[in-house]
């Protein structure tokens, strides 16, 4: 117990001897740990902006949903016209476009599909106690909330009844209940969307969607929507797969009956969807699957291609791997931060056992030992990098803090990032800080005494 004592007094008095050093140079330890400082600080805020593009890449996934297949639909010019590579008549191909009949068919051949989630978009307007204001309503099923992740904060899911006689009904999004239900329980309620009176059934979580996945991913403010089911749309609003062949040439022609061009006129959407998202089992069978959809649908759409597949997921992951990439790259230079920042811990200190060579000499003389000036300088080295480290981490925060809010990039600091840093910092310290500790400890006493 003696012994032990006397290590812990023998081990203080060295750290108290490098403490007195620190401080007694502020500005030479503090121009020495810049290194570490800017390292650590890059560290920080690195690990902060990948830690959030890597939250906002799965918040997109669950967006967008997991193993899904995107359909979304090109409006064609069907017209007839002249070829003129062949030089003869030739009539373009008419699609009948993306319809539930596409749905069916799909069912039907692929058995290995999880779900299928057809849906149907009107730019329309709400009315609710004399408050208009545009709006969109949005024919799904209850597959659509599956493959979205939506859960209902209230109210229930649309019934089969409901689904199968297309009943007015409707759930609504949790911004709807906010402005337009914001003292009263909107379950039971009525609202007037478009020309259709709609009872409201159920109302969803409210889900926050980031200005970046608006843009990356084509998807809109979920919250603002009203949701019914699509037989209520088809029967109750407008079925755009009634309209015929000839009525949609009728309306896209821009010729005059004696050859006079007329003025042009915006294509019109022939198709009854407006989206279909197909979801698989695994994403290993996602490439597959989505070949075999643009030839099934090539196929029922008479060679026209008239519709998109994309599969988000796969770009998100894609997205996160090039993010991957760049926040390796910036680590690597914040590792050559950090390497730069020990080099010169270590010069500096070099430079001091010259200049304190008498006082080496002067401690050896009156008892102290190879370890206690090993101890000494080694503890100076550490002290050094762990206040950079300190300062880093601090300045490493507020990076990450100006980051997030100049460049609107989403940064998440974590414990582990503050916990890594700081240590290594520690680490780089101990590291080079041997190399000075042991020429201090090598000094001959008599010639250290007689130094000038």
């Amino acid at each position: 117990m003696k012994l032990k004592s006397l290590f812990t007094e023998r081990y203080l008095s060295n750290v108290y001897v490098a403490l007195d050093s620190v401080l007694a140079n502020k500005l030479r330890s503090l121009l020495t740990a810049l290194g570490i400082i800017f390292g650590v600080a890059a560290v920080i805020a690195m690990l902060a902006i990948g830690n959030g593009a890597q939250q906002e890449i799965l918040n997109q996934i669950k967006l967008v949903g997991v193993n899904n297949i995107v359909i979304t639909p090109i409006v064609q010019q069907l017209e007839n016209k002249v070829s003129e590579e062949l030089g003869s008549d030739e009539k373009v191909k008419f699609s009948p476009g993306l319809t539930l009949k596409d749905v069916e068919g799909l069912i039907k051949l692929m058995p290995g599909i999880a779900n299928i989630s057809p849906e149907i978009l009107i730019e329309t307007y709400l009315i609710k106690n004399g408050t208009r204001r545009s709006a969109k309503l949005v024919g799904v099923n209850p597959a659509y909330f599956e493959l979205t992740n939506f859960s209902l904060l209230e109210g229930v899911m649309f019934s089969k009844r409901q689904m199968e006689y297309g009943d007015p009904v409707c759930i609504i999004g949790n911004s709807i209940k906010i402005k337009f239900f914001p003292t009263e329980d909107p379950i039971g309620k009525s609202i007037k969307m478009g020309g259709v009176w709609l009872k409201v059934i159920g109302v969803l979580e409210p889900r926050f969607v980031s200005e970046a996945s608006i843009s990356n991913l084509g998807i809109r403010d979920y919250n603002m929507d009203v949701y019914t089911t699509i037989q209520t749309v088809l029967v109750r609003y407008k079925n755009r797969d009634l309209v015929t062949e000839a009525m949609i040439r009728a309306a896209n022609s821009n010729e005059n009956d004696d050859g006079s061009e007329k003025e042009a006129k915006p294509r019109k959407n022939y198709h009854q969807l407006d989206r279909l998202v197909v979801q698989v089992n695994e994403t290993g069978v996602l490439m597959p699957t989505a070949e075999v959809l643009s030839r099934y649908l090539e196929r029922r759409h008479f060679g026209v291609i008239d519709y998109e597949i994309t599969i988000p997921e796969l770009l998100l992951k894609q997205q996160q791997r090039t993010k991957s990439i760049f926040n390796f790259v910036l680590g690597a230079i914040a590792g050559i931060s950090l390497l730069v920042g020990g080099i010169g811990i270590m010069n500096i200190m070099l430079a001091s056992v010259m200049e304190r060579i008498k006082e080496i000499g002067l401690r050896l003389s009156i008892g102290a030992r190879k370890e206690d000036i090993i101890m000494q300088f080694l503890n100076e080295a550490v002290m050094i990098s762990v206040s950079g480290g300190i300062i880093g981490v601090v300045l490493g925060i507020i990076m990450a803090a100006i980051v997030s809010n100049v460049a609107e990039i989403p940064t998440i600091i974590s414990p582990f990032s503050i916990i890594l840093s700081f240590g290594v910092a520690a680490t780089v310290g101990l590291i080079f800080g041997i190399a000075p500790a042991k020429k201090a400890a090598e000094q001959d006493p008599i010639t250290s005494l007689r130094h000038e």
